[in-house]
């Protein structure tokens, strides 16, 4: 399947930037482009190739697409389908193995080659950024999921420099390279990718063998795609950007969803368990309409006729043992007989444990041919 080339599109929205860096958390996958100056200026020493090394072998994870991408005056790719594989073919870093770092180490130029000399950093930096957008742009038109992207500058050229560099600015840029010139095509694509893509820039110096200069210097793109809005018959508007969140989010969304409600829902449960209930009790023998007051936690029970040590609290009944004990069970009353005295509930001798399922109920302990009536309400 062959793209259009991406050019650089609208400014996106802060939702829409907020939904790209969703789309890009899942995977967990980046692309990381090593971009190797090979001229003699440069000349990677001890420390450039220590440092190198660390990158490859400490800060590469298990998912990356690696482009090694050595350049002078012109960018030396392999294996480049345009609109494609802009960038060559990356290595699969599927795994932190040492079969995956020694093939990236071994696509990367340790030294400088004498016949390369020319240094056109704004061509390289146009082909990288252009590389690496259309990369993720493929991923949009594909319905795939786009990815944060890396890349790993080791040059002695500057970065950022305004359009059309003098040789005040950088000496070794090609007579020739339309670069030079700041209105050309290819200076102004050059600064549309620079201001196009959310760049952050980070850098160390390092000395060479010869007391001259180079920095390595990572430059970090957040993951983007370029929003491409084009009006559409009946006063409409075709977007990219928006359906293309919609595909990628919507389960993901509706997953989150049903987790966020089920933590608040278990959140709620949870509370409700640790409440203590609070019971109400009107001895019906007695003028009060409210004769005592207990607290029952969960799992706990109260008494009903004598004291029990086992128990939160007890509620006084006639009689010189333990009638009965009203148990909670999470959002659950149960009203659980011991059988050594009669108790009814409801009008109904109760002689098994027994599920209470108002909030407001009536027990009575008889005693000597007479009844104990005792009304109980509950405040969950």
């Amino acid at each position: 399947m062959i793209f259009t080339q991406v050019i650089p599109g609208q400014p996106l929205s802060s939702v829409q930037k907020i939904g790209l860096n969703l789309v890009s958390v899942f995977p967990g996958k980046r692309d990381v482009v090593l971009a190797i100056d090979l001229t003699e200026s440069v000349g990677l020493n001890d420390e450039g190739r220590i440092r190198l090394r660390q990158i490859v072998e400490d800060s590469l994870k298990p998912g990356d697409s690696v482009y090694v991408v050595p350049f002078d005056k012109n960018v030396a790719l392999e294996e480049v389908t345009p609109g494609v594989n802009p960038l060559g073919t990356p290595i699969q870093f599927s795994s932190k193995s040492q079969e995956n770092i020694d093939k990236v180490l071994a696509k990367i130029p340790f030294a400088f080659d004498p016949n390369r000399y020319g240094t056109d950093i704004q061509r390289a930096e146009l082909s990288i950024y252009q590389g690496l957008a259309q990369i993720n742009q493929n991923r949009l038109y594909k319905s795939q999921r786009i990815k944060p992207q890396s890349v790993v500058w080791v040059t002695d050229a500057p970065l950022f420099t305004q359009p059309g560099i003098t040789s005040q600015v950088w000496v070794e840029t090609p007579a020739l390279s339309p670069f030079r010139i700041a209105n050309s095509p290819e200076s102004q694509q050059r600064q549309s990718w620079i201001k196009a893509l959310p760049i952050k820039e980070r850098s160390r110096s390092i000395t060479t063998n010869n007391n001259k200069e180079y920095k390595l210097t990572v430059v970090d793109i957040a993951p983007t795609v370029q929003e491409i809005c084009t009006p559409a018959p009946g006063g409409e508007e075709t977007c990219l950007v928006t359906s293309y969140l919609i595909k990628q989010l919507w389960l993901p969304s509706l997953i989150s969803l049903l987790i966020f409600a089920g933590l608040v829902f278990g959140l709620i449960k949870f509370l409700r368990l640790q409440k203590k209930w609070e019971l109400k009790v009107d001895f019906e023998a007695t003028e009060n309409p409210e004769d005592q007051k207990c607290r029952l936690p969960n799992n706990k029970r109260i008494a009903i006729g004598e004291y029990d040590a086992s128990c939160t609290d007890s509620i006084d009944c006639p009689g010189s043992e333990v009638r009965a004990y009203l148990e909670r069970k999470g959002e659950k009353l149960y009203l659980v007989p011991t059988n050594l005295a009669p108790i009814y509930y409801n009008n109904k001798e109760i002689t098994s444990r027994t599920f209470i399922s108002s909030s407001t109920f009536r027990i009575n302990c008889p005693y000597k041919n007479r009844d104990y009536q005792i009304v109980i309400k509950v405040k969950k």
